[in-house]
């Protein structure tokens, strides 16, 4: 067997020290994140380790029967799991995001869990959502943990990542697109808001939020009204209550609109 495994149309396995540490060394940015036999030890494991702590590559140490279990060859004690879907580039994606039922973007500033990402992925596509936006790094990786999550719309959002999340967010304005930012209990309250469409939403990670300069970047800053002094909602919980509330918002819009066409 060679050292490839596709494990869907879009997500791939890369197994061997030498082929792992060539991605490592080449196209660090396709490599979503690491596996690595415990007690595995030698030079290129050594390298390996080097340039994913350099490179900012996310890995850990597993048994071997859960590398067996993913990939059934030769895999030396290295896996790198592959995200293949296919980047969109963002100013195609905000060419295509008003023509999707939903145009609305999410962007992520400082999301980490995997989990999160694939779950909010599912509402998005599922509400018809255009896309996502994920900077390059302080990200979670699109590998497997986040397909499962997700239910598959992970291989079918759009999804652009950037360099510069604030600068991106300055391209969106300048597109027309209005941006909203998530910022605890500051802000307007989500459910009063009447929403400008196309929009982008801004989620920050649980623990730190936004950055100051993605919060910079923002037109409006919202917040979901808590109750019982309960603020324990996650990424992917909040991302699902805006998005179904942009989506509610719309809905009513175009009925209101077709009604005063009969």
């Amino acid at each position: 067997m060679d050292n490839e495994h596709q494990s869907s149309e879009s997500l791939r396995l890369v197994a061997g020290r030498k082929p792992v540490l060539e991605l490592l060394s080449t196209a660090p940015e396709r490599v979503e994140g690491v596996m690595l036999q415990k007690g595995a030890k030698g030079g290129p494991i050594e390298q390996i380790l080097d340039l994913c702590r350099q490179r900012g590559v996310r890995f850990r140490f597993v048994e071997r029967h859960e590398l067996d279990r993913q990939f059934p060859g030769n895999h030396q004690g290295v896996l790198a799991d592959i995200f293949e879907a296919g980047y969109t580039e963002l100013h195609e994606l905000l060419q295509t995001a008003r023509q999707s039922p939903l145009p609305l973007l999410v962007a992520l500033d400082q999301v980490l869990d995997p989990g999160n990402v694939g779950a909010l992925v599912r509402t998005v596509y599922a509400l018809g959502g255009a896309g996502l936006l994920v900077p390059k790094h302080h990200a979670a990786r699109l590998g497997t943990g986040a397909l499962k999550a997700s239910a598959g719309a992970l291989l079918r959002l759009p999804i652009a990542r950037v360099t510069n999340l604030a600068r991106a967010l300055e391209e969106c304005a300048e597109a027309g697109y209005t941006i909203y930012g998530t910022q605890g209990e500051a802000g307007e309250n989500l459910f009063f808001l009447e929403p400008r469409l196309p929009a982008v939403v801004v989620l920050g990670g649980e623990e730190k939020g936004m950055r100051p300069g993605v919060a910079k970047r923002c037109d409006f800053t919202l917040r979901i009204p808590l109750q019982h002094g309960f603020d324990s909602l996650n990424v992917a919980q909040a991302g699902a209550l805006i998005t179904g509330h942009f989506a509610r918002a719309k809905a009513l819009r175009d009925a209101a609109g077709q009604a005063g066409k009969t």
